[in-house]
Formats: structure tokens, C-alpha cells, sequence
């Protein structure tokens, strides 16, 4: 399979276009050097991406470095890009070099619009929830910077379903600038999302940005049942890392019947697994647009393919089915999975 063009949808509530695979940019600075991160910014926009994904602590203020040299030697696809950034975690070692209070966003706004090298962010995103800050402190300081033309739209990362709503409300009730996104993680192996937070976003007109979609690379193909991970992906350098880690997802029989399902579909249409799961999220509902890591070109090639590959909902009901998330507990049991896919589907 070859890219030959992306499609694009709106950015949440906003008028704004973007395309729907994002570059997200983490590995800039660490992974993937500055001719690497470059290369992958060409390729990205020669295939018709626009949309591209940072945030200041992504290689402590390195991948916004990177990006912003490239646009500056890149005046014509620079006004074609739609670029986010996001602030919340320490840049520094003060009290209040982090947060959400507007003191700590207004050095991290200002701070991020000189390492790209712009004076607008179109998206600027709290990367995560600030239980200390008072929220109306947070939202007002967002407004202002709309106002102030230093960013275009405001959305979140990593926030629960009820911090969405009352963000929104809150929001709403003082007549501010509303969010427009939502990044949360978001694949075959991780849907717990889908139980609140999808359909609060989906109330609220809020497009979801999923990052991780391949699952830290569990849903590329490249792991086998048994077989600890060796050499340079993220696992091989350190097995027991995180909410990846390989004990625990070898360990569960349903990440197998995930892979299982992925490596079938990807078998039916001569594609990749990861085309296969990439499309695969593309087609939930309430996603805008889903955040590409890739460490190289092949990488970042192979992951692109899958804007063009059409799963049929067959398909996409085989490993909808395969993934279902196993919760017992009220109300997230059968009876709550039940009535949530007739909430998305439209019916009652």
C-alpha cells in the first residue's frame, strides 16, 4: 500500500481543517535527531498532512526547537500548518514552574511561542488535569490568549470524563472560549474511554486526539506470545516500562485475541498491523484526528498508509469484538457496555 493523499476533517467544534493522522512529535530530540525530525516533517507534509503535535517537555523544549527551525526554513508549508502545543509539567525547578495557575501558563505559553519561533499556536492544550489550580483561574487564562491572538483553540490531555464536562460548563457559564479536543490514550488494547469520556466529549462537540494508538507498539506486529522484546523499540530497552510493560500484557490472554484479529484483517487486505489498527481507531466515533510516533521514515510511512486503507464494518465489528474491554462491576458491565454502543450508534 502507497500514500498518495490524507483526508481531513474539522477540529472538533472549530472551523478548522486538519488532517486525520497528526505528526506528533515526542521522539524529536530523543529517538529520532534533528535531520531525522526534519525528515519526518517533510515526508508528513509531502503526503498531505497538515496537523502536527508537540508539547514543551517532549525532550525538555527540544521538539519544539526542532519544529520550530523547520518552520522557519519552510515559510510556504508552515502557513498551511496547523500547529499544538501543549503546557502543565515542570520546565523548571520553582513552586510554580508548573501547573495550570495562570502565572505558570503564562511563562509556558511564552516560552513555547519562542522555541517554535511563532507568535500564534493554533492549539494550545493543558496536558493535563491541575487539582490545585482553581479552574476558573485556568479557563480565564485560556480565554485571554485567545483574545490575545497567542493561540487560536484550546483543548486538554488526560482528562477524565468529568473534568471534560465541568470544564465545558464552566467555560460556558462565563461566556469563554470553549475547549475544541481531547487527547486521551486511545487503541484496540486501551478503550476504558470509551465508558465516559467518549461520550462526554461527543456531547460537548469535542474531537478526540488519540495518542499511543499502536499501544506502545504492541499493535505493529512485533511482539510475539513469550517472547520478551530485545534491541531499540521502547519495550526491548526496558520490558517492564509503564502501562506497556510486558509481563503484564503477555500475561493477558485478550491482548493475544487483540493481535490475533489485527494480524487477520491485516492478512485480508495485504496490509500492515499497524495500518490495521490505525484505521481501525480512525473510525470510532468522536475521532478527529489520531497521533502518529514514529522514530523513522519507514516507520512513519507505513503508519500514513492507513488513512487510505477502507476496513469493512465487518471488519471493524470482528475486532471491535476481539478488544471489548472486560468489566464486571456496575455499571460498567455487559449491561453498561450495551447500552453505550447504542448511546454511539444513535439509538436509545
Amino acid at each position: 500500500m502507497t500514500q498518495t493523499s490524507m483526508t481531513y476533517r474539522t477540529l472538533g467544534r472549530s472551523g478548522a481543517v486538519v488532517s486525520a493522522q497528526a505528526l506528533g512529535t515526542m521522539t524529536f530530540g530523543a529517538e529520532a535527531d534533528e535531520p531525522t525530525s526534519h525528515a519526518l516533517l517533510d515526508a508528513y507534509v509531502a503526503a498531505g498532512g497538515n496537523f502536527i503535535d508537540t508539547a514543551d517537555v517532549y525532550s525538555a523544549g527540544a521538539s519544539e526547537e526542532i519544529i520550530g527551525r523547520w518552520l522557519a526554513s519552510h515559510p510556504t508549508e508552515a502557513r498551511q500548518v496547523v500547529l499544538a502545543t501543549k503546557g502543565r509539567f515542570p520546565m523548571g525547578q520553582g513552586p510554580n514552574d508548573l501547573g495550570t495557575s495562570r502565572r505558570h501558563l503564562r511563562h509556558a505559553l511564552d516560552a513555547s511561542l519562542r522555541r517554535l519561533g511563532v507568535d500564534h499556536i493554533d492549539l494550545y492544550q493543558l496536558h493535563a488535569w491541575d487539582a490545585l489550580s482553581p479552574l476558573d483561574e485556568t479557563l480565564r487564562f485560556l480565554d485571554d490568549a485567545v483574545t490575545a491572538g497567542k493561540i487560536g483553540y484550546h483543548g486538554f490531555s488526560n482528562f477524565t470524563g468529568w473534568q471534560l464536562t465541568k470544564a465545558v460548563h464552566v467555560a460556558d457559564r462565563h461566556g469563554w472560549s470553549l475547549p475544541v479536543t481531547l487527547q486521551p490514550q486511545y487503541n484496540l488494547l486501551v478503550r476504558g474511554i470509551e465508558h465516559e469520556i467518549v461520550p462526554a466529549a461527543i456531547d460537548a462537540g469535542i474531537g478526540l486526539l488519540p495518542w499511543s494508538p499502536l499501544g506502545g507498539g504492541w499493535l505493529s506486529g512485533k511482539y510475539r506470545r513469550d517472547e520478551p522484546p530485545t534491541g531499540s523499540t521502547r519495550l526491548g530497552e526496558n520490558p517492564k516500562r509503564g502501562m506497556e510493560a510486558w509481563e503484564k500484557r503477555n500475561g493477558d490472554e485478550r491482548t493475544w485475541r487483540v493481535i490475533d484479529a489485527v494480524a487477520a484483517v491485516a492478512d485480508e487486505h495485504g496490509a500492515t498491523p499497524s495500518q490495521v489498527s490505525l484505521a481501525w481507531l480512525a473510525a470510532q466515533p468522536g475521532v478527529t484526528s489520531v497521533i502518529l510516533g514514529a522514530r523513522n521514515l519507514d516507520q512513519l510511512q507505513d503508519n500514513m498508509a492507513a488513512d487510505s486503507l477502507a476496513l469493512s464494518t465487518e471488519q471493524l465489528d470482528r475486532l471491535t469484538s476481539a478488544s471489548e474491554p472486560e468489566m464486571e462491576d456496575y455499571p460498567y458491565g455487559a449491561a453498561g457496555i450495551q447500552q453505550r454502543h447504542r448511546k454511539l450508534s444513535g439509538g436509545r
